[in-house]
């Protein structure tokens, strides 16, 4: 049997009751070998389908296996450095990483079981990786930063200071955050909710991406929602709200949106700033 079988036939016997003070040493082996391949890039939680490359799906069955982690494991103390923690899972191992020429700076770098990291990565500290996450080769993911489960990074990614990479996690067929290969996200940014991040798009700090957020993009004249196309650069503005005219706001209300430019559009000031912050 495959992997994907023996998690997709696991899955229908949780869903039938099976729990965490009935599963045998054979379940438990089936799901280290699920983590396993995770931490190995064999399977992902999503991939890039069909002809159109900016298509991606969620691996249903890859986020089954994670909440099969959760739901059929026992919370044990464990141990990180001087601190005793509880959890289901313990942190990942990460002897394999010198191998492949990435690091991770010591004191706070948390990396959870079932996450992949590439070749060349750095991860600074404090910072943390959770179950599912995909790294790809050259990924930055610098001090404060957190990448939610199930979160797929491409390569020679950027991930600024204090920056906030959402998990997806359920619904199953949900796919989660797509941070796409070349993209550079400045200090403070928060991506949420399955948002997806074109290739060698450039996002100004502190810029907010979620699919209830608009993002006008000036290239081609549109709304958008859920995604930022590649090779934009793109920052946080206002707009007038539709409540502008309510009594509370007599000076006008207003809400957050993100104007995309093309990425060789150096005209404007905090374009000119993030072009100082990759430097």
């Amino acid at each position: 049997m495959t992997v994907k079988s023996e998690i997709t036939t696991l899955w229908e016997q949780y869903q039938d009751g099976l729990t965490a003070a009935e599963a045998t040493d054979e379940h438990l082996a089936t799901l280290e070998a699920f983590l396993e391949s995770l931490e190995a890039g064999e399977i992902r939680a999503a991939e890039k389908t069909g002809d159109d490359v900016t298509t991606w799906e969620a691996n249903a069955w890859v986020k089954q296996g994670i909440l099969l982690n959760f739901g059929l494991r026992e919370t044990h103390p464990r141990v990180y450095g001087d601190v005793t923690y509880h959890d289901v899972l313990p942190l990942r191992d990460t002897a394999d990483l010198a191998d492949r020429g990435t690091r991770n700076t010591p004191d706070g770098t948390t990396i959870r079981r079932g996450a992949y990291l590439g070749s060349d990565c750095i991860m600074m500290s404090p910072a943390f990786v959770n179950i599912g996450a995909y790294i790809d080769d050259g990924t930055l993911v610098d001090s404060c930063d957190t990448v939610g489960s199930c979160a797929q990074l491409g390569t020679n990614v950027k991930l600024g200071a204090n920056t906030l990479i959402g998990g997806v996690l359920e619904p199953v067929e949900n796919a989660p955050v797509i941070i796409e290969d070349g993209v550079s996200l400045g200090a403070g940014c928060r991506v949420t909710s399955g948002f997806r991040v074109g290739e060698n798009s450039i996002v100004g700090e502190n810029t907010l991406l979620t699919p209830r957020i608009p993002v006008y993009d000036l290239v081609t004249e549109e709304i958008i929602y859920g995604h930022l196309p590649e090779n934009r650069r793109a920052f946080t503005r206002y707009v007038e709200s539709s409540v502008s005219d309510h009594e509370f706001f007599p000076g006008g209300a207003y809400k957050p949106a993100v104007v995309a430019t093309d990425v060789e559009d150096e005209t404007l000031e905090a374009t000119q700033r993030e072009e100082a912050l990759r430097e």
